[in-house]
């Protein structure tokens, strides 16, 4: 009887232990939980300028809405202000792009200035769309980032009919377009144009009445500035403008350029 008790009992102990060995085993080979990430990757997000200090172009808000629709394809957020208190180190930060929609005069003060100097010189990105020419013309820094200054335009009527001549079809915003592509718009004559510009469209200007460039009528360019890109196109005055499938496209490859690089 001793006997039988001891065996049972050692029986009872195995059977415990390889109980508690099991539990052992099943807990360390479980990885524990991991709560869920609340944090999302944060979206690429555009910031559309278009504070002026001077003529305001009735096709801002279209302009802006156009803008908007192609970032929302994209599937990047914007924010568009004419509050230039946002051109800060910290807020411009967060943003692939920052675009110029027909902005005029001095838009930005001197600290504002610096800051987003700093921004384009550090990687940040420029788009400058029509009058964003015709801004900051005390700024050399500027000039360089948009490539060129406006000079003056054509009147009587200010709206004409002209042809673009598409000189690199090989870039997000050109490769759509014919190598003539005639179109309405209020076409700039230019000054202090940079020389290091690679110049995507020009205009004919034996093809309409008021230009003074000469053979060489860049309307549309696009280059390095720091460790940043600039793209600029001079077309946008009109509000008809943002309807045009193919401006729509060259502002939408514009854009793509800026924030993703060439396409």
């Amino acid at each position: 009887m001793k006997n039988y008790n001891i065996f049972a009992l050692l029986c009872v102990i195995f059977t415990l232990t390889c109980i508690a060995c099991g539990e052992t085993q099943t807990a360390a080979d479980t990885p524990e939980a991991t709560p869920e990430s609340t944090e999302t990757a944060a979206a690429t997000e555009i910031l559309i300028f278009s504070k002026t200090n001077g003529y305001r172009h009735e096709s801002i808000e279209t302009g802006q809405e156009t803008l908007r629709n192609i970032a929302d394809k994209k599937g990047w957020k914007t924010t568009v202000t004419e509050d230039s208190t946002v051109f800060n180190s910290e807020n411009l930060s967060k943003f692939a792009a920052v675009v110029f929609l027909s902005t005029t005069g001095d838009v930005l003060g001197a600290a504002e200035e610096a800051a987003f100097e700093k921004y384009i010189t550090e990687g940040g990105n420029f788009m400058g769309i029509h009058a964003a020419a015709d801004t900051e013309y005390d700024w050399k820094f500027y000039n360089e980032l948009v490539g060129a200054y406006f000079k003056d335009h054509p009147n009587d009527p200010n709206i004409r009919n002209a042809v673009v001549r598409c000189t690199d079809k090989t870039h997000a915003s050109t490769k759509h377009l014919p190598d003539e592509w005639q179109r309405d718009d209020e076409w700039y004559n230019y000054k202090s144009i940079q020389p290091n510009l690679k110049v995507l469209l020009t205009l004919d200007e034996s093809t309409y009445e008021g230009g003074n460039n000469g053979d060489f009528h860049p309307i549309a360019w696009y280059h390095n500035q720091g460790k940043g890109r600039a793209f600029y196109t001079g077309g946008g005055h009109t509000k008809e403008a943002f309807a045009e499938p193919l401006f729509i496209r060259h502002l939408a490859g514009g854009l793509t350029y800026v924030v993703e690089g060439e396409q």
